[in-house]
């Protein structure tokens, strides 16, 4: 690809998981990606896997951090000079099983930071970045999750701010039009990822049974990234749902 129409992209929690696969398809694809994650090794693991011909950046940052923010998407504006894509991906489901009555203050504040200051944070640099370049604009996608619908037990963390997530991007959409910054949302239900090991020996379900559930490759969350990431500025998709077809989603509970 030309240096000059070269795409240039932000994956946060590209250490792992979806992330992972994300950057790699997104980077297979001609994009310059920027790893973002809080740990070195697993983003310099995820570089490898790029391959040698691949345009990437490791910058580590913890994204609940506002200086740790600012220094990411700092070196992204060193080295690339724009930004074309933020995939908001980096997130925590918190305490597992753990009862609502149960959970610390300090365990909600830690999920709270990540999943919903920490998007935030990535989606205002972003946003700075995008509407101040030119040519102006670019796209945010954010990763919701099917528990930005409909929860499962002993998740409100994860939870509550899968719903704030939604309205995140829904404001994010709304005072991006005047500056070309489109926002999508991309909702996915159990992709097979270290998160989602638990779906494949048994989780429990609303009725308070446990369940094994179907999973996807995450390859293919991947797949409809790469196609919201790559449409004209001038169409969007605004909410995805990529889930395993025989999950419990549909009729949940």
């Amino acid at each position: 690809m030309d240096e000059r129409t070269k795409k240039i992209a932000v994956v946060t929690g590209a250490g792992s998981g979806i992330g992972r696969s994300v950057a790699l398809t997104l980077a297979a694809a001609g994009w310059a990606v920027a790893l973002a994650g809080r740990r070195a090794e697993p983003l310099e693991e995820t570089a490898a896997a790029a391959g040698e011909s691949a345009d990437v950046l490791c910058a580590p940052a913890d994204v609940s951090d506002p200086d740790g923010v600012t220094r990411l998407f700092e070196s992204v504006r060193a080295r690339y000079g724009r930004l074309d894509l933020l995939f908001n991906n980096a997130g925590t489901f918190g305490p597992g099983g753990v009862a609502l009555e149960d959970i610390t203050y300090e365990a909600w504040r830690s999920v709270v930071d990540v999943n919903l200051t920490g998007a935030f944070l990535c989606a205002q640099a972003a946003f700075r970045q995008m509407k101040r370049q030119d040519p102006q604009g670019g796209r945010i996608i954010n990763n919701g999750s099917i528990s930005a619908h409909v929860p499962r037990p002993n998740s409100i963390a994860y939870t509550a701010t899968k719903h704030a997530m939604t309205g995140l991007t829904k404001s994010l959409s709304l005072d991006g039009r005047p500056y070309r910054i489109a926002c999508g949302q991309i909702d996915i239900g159990n992709a097979a990822t270290e998160m989602t090991e638990r779906m494949q020996t048994g989780i429990l379900q609303a009725n308070g049974q446990l369940a094994v559930e179907p999973v996807m490759d995450a390859a293919d969350v991947a797949r409809t990234v790469l196609h919201m990431a790559e449409l004209p500025l001038e169409a969007n998709v605004q909410f995805a749902t990529v889930m395993a077809t025989s999950m419990p989603y549909i009729g949940r509970g």
